[in-house]
């Protein structure tokens, strides 16, 4: 997510650059964990390590499997207090990352608001999605999907998991959305 005052940023696609031209802070949160994951998988991965399983703030990479021969099995986050089965899926060279409202939030004049800002109007997400959850082979895009997930909100959210093949959860007010790719890993 980026939080900066409108026009503080400028971006210069083509030359994959920006220029701060106005108090703004950036915030990389979105992916960062996610990027660190891989980055470290990779690492064991160059160096011949070839079983393991990496976490980093909750975003998850899980290469081979356990001495006993067992997959890493992992359960998907939920929020506090939402009542759904629990889901399982094993991390063979999978990544996971959840983003959701109830891990990061700011309290303002007795409200809570969700860390995620919607670009589109600069304030925080507010669009009854508590989790977003995003299965992928690099956990960096994980990451980076969930955060865009949650901004879309559950039918939108759900339409661009559809669209590009994302195994996704999104578990809102309204109950919980499985997109077909995770509903295939599933079975």
């Amino acid at each position: 997510s980026m939080i900066a005052a409108k026009g503080a940023v400028e971006l210069d696609r083509p030359g994959l650059r920006a220029r701060r031209t106005g108090q703004a802070r950036l915030d990389f949160s979105g992916i960062a964990k996610g990027f660190g994951v891989d980055l470290a998988a990779e690492w064991l991965l160059a160096n011949g390590v070839r079983h393991f399983l990496l976490e980093v703030g909750g975003e998850l990479r899980g290469h081979g499997v356990k001495p006993d021969g067992q997959p890493w099995w992992v359960d998907l986050e939920l929020p506090p207090g939402v009542a759904l089965p629990p889901m399982r899926v094993a991390l063979h060279g999978l990544s996971v990352a959840t983003s959701g409202d109830y891990r990061r939030w700011l309290d303002s004049d007795g409200a809570r608001h969700a860390h995620t800002l919607d670009p589109r109007t600069g304030r925080p997400v507010g669009n009854g999605i508590r989790a977003a959850t995003v299965l992928h082979a690099q956990c960096m895009l994980a990451d980076a999907w969930a955060t865009a997930l949650t901004v879309l909100g559950p039918e939108a959210g759900m339409a661009a998991a559809r669209r590009e093949n994302l195994a996704a959860r999104i578990v809102s007010d309204d109950g919980e959305l499985l997109s077909p790719a995770l509903a295939a890993m599933l079975d």
